[in-house]
């Protein structure tokens, strides 16, 4: 990287050998012959990096050193010294310099140290970057939230947002964007500049759940050779997510209690308990509840997640924010493939409207990807849709939700179909939304349980 360097040394001979060094690596130095000269120079530019003189008359190095932590706090100061003033350079490491070089002749030391912290500013320039990418990405004006169900959720987010020590555990199928919604979580919340760790439950081997969460010391077990970090490490100050917690086997659900009871874990191997403050969010695509009753998911661990429970609807209840979701990807995938795809036409919208998206969002998004890699021109049309989308606009009954109930939509192709057959389609539909019980679908129906036995039982008959 090009790095903003400023040089301050009383020495004319020292001074003018590092400009000549530095410069010949394309970095922007200006030197200076003085500490005050340097502090007034603070309020016009303030530089990646300073190389500091200890000792100089005037306004020492120590002294320049505290003016410079408070108008440059985020500038590395290397301190330059003598043999006869290490203790000094140590006394400038305590007030916040990066590094110090013992002058020689010849400025032995200076390249590695410079090396260092210039990879150090290269990384801080990366990690920026990321964070301003994902407070970006994970704001909350990013949430489609057209639905009522996505506007209570909403409301819910930036509640739980604000108390960043609440255990969350998010409930939905698959694809209906938990880890998304646990990265805005963390991003919106006073934990915004801790990390975020998350991990699929299931993507660990079991037998390796445990060394990856809590860590390990060196020795713990064959092939141990060095200490490793859990994730337990990783999250300190920030929110570790749990995805498919409900997969995690019985053991490590008591070991994970343990945690989340005392707030401190152990590294296998290890014989101090380690303190940690962290946020966890889990996510679970099953019922946990049936799961308890099962005997596969330990019912006290499920009441310490349970503080916050955050139910995602899938995207079949949300319609109103299917247009909108499909026109955010369009611009994604637009802006990633170099095509200028602007618009949906009405035929397409539709049918993307219509399908139940058993993947939800997920499904939605490979859905358009797939489209954008195809089309051509300026606006998506039908013929990029995948098959399945036409086959069910071909059905006589789908169902939406607009508001609080869902809306079983009626479509008949005059002369092609009988009213019995649409009978048949709205009856069959009803029974599914309410998961085959009869009772049920026959009062949503506005039927007896017995006049609906009989229509059932003809239109068995006539098939």
């Amino acid at each position: 990287m090009n790095a903003t360097i400023f040089v301050t040394d009383d020495e004319p001979a020292i001074r003018s050998a590092l400009v000549k060094r530095i410069t010949r690596r394309n970095h922007r130095v200006t030197a200076f012959a003085s500490g005050e000269d340097l502090v007034q120079a603070l309020d016009h530019e303030v530089p990646d990096l300073l190389l500091l003189d200890v000792k100089m008359p005037g306004l020492s190095g120590l002294e320049a050193l505290k003016i410079c932590r408070q108008k440059a706090p985020f500038s590395l100061v290397i301190m330059l010294t003598a043999y006869g003033t290490v203790q000094d350079a140590v006394e400038a490491m305590k007030l916040g310099a990066y590094d110090f070089v013992i002058k020689t002749v010849d400025l032995e030391g200076v390249e590695q140290v410079l090396d260092r912290a210039l990879e150090l500013l290269a990384l801080r320039r990366r990690m920026s970057f990321q964070s301003e990418q994902d407070m970006g990405q994970y704001a909350l004006t990013e949430l489609i939230a057209d639905s009522n169900a996505m506007q209570v959720l909403l409301a819910q987010i930036r509640e739980i947002a604000h108390n960043p020590k609440s255990t969350v555990l998010m409930l939905g199928e698959t694809g209906t964007g938990k880890e998304f919604v646990a990265r805005v979580l963390h991003h919106n919340g006073s934990r915004s500049a801790g990390p975020f760790i998350g991990v699929n439950c299931t993507a660990i081997p079991r037998e390796l759940f445990e060394s990856e969460l809590f860590g390990y010391e060196r020795g713990a077990f064959t092939g141990a050779n060095q200490r490793k970090l859990g994730l337990l490490d990783r999250a300190e100050s920030g929110t570790l997510f749990l995805d498919e917690i409900g997969d995690l086997d019985l053991g490590m659900q008591a070991k994970l209690l343990r945690v989340l009871q005392e707030r401190t874990f152990r590294r296998l191997g290890g014989t101090d308990d380690i303190a940690v403050d962290f946020r966890l969010i889990a996510a679970t695509n099953r019922d946990l509840k049936k799961e308890i009753a099962a005997g596969s998911f330990r019912e006290d661990l499920y009441f310490r997640l349970n503080v916050v429970a955050l139910e995602l609807p899938p995207l079949r209840q949300r319609t109103e924010d299917i247009l909108p979701l499909c026109m955010k990807a369009l611009l994604h995938y637009g802006k990633e493939f170099g095509k200028d795809v602007t618009d949906i036409d009405q035929e397409t919208r539709a049918l993307l409207e219509r399908y139940s998206y058993p993947g939800n969002i997920r499904e939605l998004q490979n859905i358009i990807e797939r489209a954008m890699i195809f089309c051509q021109g300026r606006t998506l049309t039908a013929n990029y849709l995948p098959r399945e989308l036409h086959d069910q606009a071909k059905q006589t009954t789908t169902t939406v939700v607009r508001g609080e109930a869902p809306l079983i939509r009626v479509e008949m192709e005059v002369g092609k179909q009988t009213l019995a057959e649409i009978e048949e389609s709205v009856i069959e539909e009803t029974l599914r939304l309410a998961d085959y019980n009869k009772s049920l679908a026959a009062k949503q129906l506005g039927l007896t349980r017995f006049a609906l036995d009989r229509r059932l039982k003809k239109i068995d008959k006539d098939r």
